[in-house]
């Protein structure tokens, strides 16, 4: 009985789960809808655009895996469900036969063996003790097989209540699928439109996109550069320690050396001064060498911990992911970073804080570089940029603004994130 009700308990569950999960969806594919009815307002279909749609579809077959995730559920509530009424009847069937059994057995020997005769019969007062406590257990069995009988019956027209209602849910999320599936088929309508407007643009995007790539070809060797000062600067920084270490521990051993060279002319001894035992190089905790203090490993280590959790530095969408982004018309682009999609003048914010390492001009507009250990983030795509190299900046701290994007519609911002010289997926870092 406590397996039958836990595995409705934990159907249902899974039911509401699936259920607002799906709610979650719908709601972020209305924000986007709204999005996408802003870019429409302009003459042309742009990369926007098909980006927006892509996200759009991509969270309506998020939807539909979710309906045929809740319909298969279903499907196997409905079968285990009818397994376990089949067993309950098979069950219920045999403890009414039991109790029959016992009931005609009862009333045909109830002359030959009432109560009174069955214990004067006895042949000692022990033994008719035991003829009363048998009687007695034989009444209580006869009572629990009648309440094992009602308690098996409530519990069969449960489960029977149970296997309607799924029935029903069934019915309803059939229904949904036929919706949601509508839903999905004009929106791949609506992506091919564009995919076909888009490729009579071909010309126009490729020129958009070797004019990207230049620019991405100067924010990387920008990088690069900085990277190799902030190596340059730890290495210079980590020498001096070493060298300050080393001064120090010669000074120990030449005071040692002196002190047993007093001690020896007290003496009148000269023995051989015992040897200082060799300096071990000191090495980066981190195993880095952009990470020497003890503030830096703090900073390194809360970085990394936060991996998936750092905010986005500008609110909007995707326009272009981390690696290979396949255009209409033959046309890719290799993205080492993510570009997020935004309004004109929209604040970006630092993802985490750190130092400012860099604030250089990419073309027209700035990018700003910050440290986080061995971790670099860098904002590309700025205007009206607020810090400077030396600026330790917070979390959500305002850098800049939003730069316009390459086709003149709103604005876009390029977020880069690298492991010392090493491109990381951004995406994989944030919420």
């Amino acid at each position: 009985m406590f397996f039958f009700a836990g595995s409705n308990v934990f159907a249902q569950n899974e039911k509401s789960d699936l259920q607002k999960q799906r709610e979650k969806i719908k709601s972020e594919i209305e924000q986007t809808q709204k999005m996408l009815n802003e870019t429409k307002k302009t003459a042309n279909v742009s990369i926007g655009q098909l980006a927006l749609i892509n996200k759009k579809v991509n969270l309506q077959e998020n939807v539909m895996e979710s309906i045929h995730k809740e319909i298969k559920n279903l499907n196997d509530n409905i079968y285990l469900t009818q397994l376990e009424i089949n067993k309950m009847k098979r069950v219920l069937d045999t403890l009414k036969q039991e109790y029959a059994q016992s009931m005609v057995y009862a009333y045909k020997n109830r002359g030959n063996y009432s109560f009174l005769n069955f214990v004067f019969a006895s042949q000692s007062f022990n033994d008719a003790i035991k003829r009363i406590a048998y009687l007695k257990s034989y009444r209580n069995y006869r009572e629990m097989q009648a309440d094992n009988i009602l308690k098996t019956q409530a519990l069969l027209e449960n489960k029977i209540e149970a296997l309607s209602q799924s029935k029903q849910r069934k019915g309803i999320v059939l229904q949904e699928e036929g919706k949601e599936m509508n839903k999905l088929e004009k929106q791949k309508e609506e992506k091919a439109d564009v995919v076909k407007k888009l490729k009579g643009r071909q010309k126009e995007l490729t020129a958009i996109i070797r004019a990207r790539q230049k620019e991405d070809n100067k924010l990387k060797n920008a990088i690069s550069a900085m990277i190799k000062r902030e190596i340059e600067k730890a290495k210079k920084e980590a020498a001096r320690k070493e060298k300050e270490r080393l001064d120090a521990l010669k000074k120990e051993k030449e005071l040692a050396e002196k002190n047993a060279t007093a001690k020896n002319d007290n003496t009148k001894k000269d023995p051989e001064p015992e040897p200082a035992p060799a300096p071990k190089k000191s090495t980066p905790p981190s195993g880095s060498v952009l990470v020497n203090t003890e503030a830096e490993v703090a900073l390194n280590a809360s970085f990394e911990k936060n991996k998936g959790k750092l905010p986005w530095p500008a609110t909007g969408y995707v326009l272009y992911k981390f690696g290979t982004n396949e255009l209409p018309g033959g046309v890719d682009y290799y993205n080492y970073g993510v570009t997020i999609a935004t309004k004109l003048g929209e604040p970006v914010k630092s993802v985490f804080e750190g130092e400012v390492t860099l604030v250089s001009y990419i073309e027209d507009n700035q990018a700003v570089y910050i440290k986080h250990g061995k971790y670099f983030t860098i904002y590309n795509n700025l205007t009206s940029v607020t810090v400077k190299k030396g600026d330790h900046v917070s979390t959500g701290q305002t850098l800049g603004k939003a730069g316009a994007n390459e086709e003149g519609e709103g604005g876009s911002v390029q977020f880069l994130l690298m492991k010392e010289s090493d491109n990381q997926n951004p995406q994989a870092w944030l919420k």
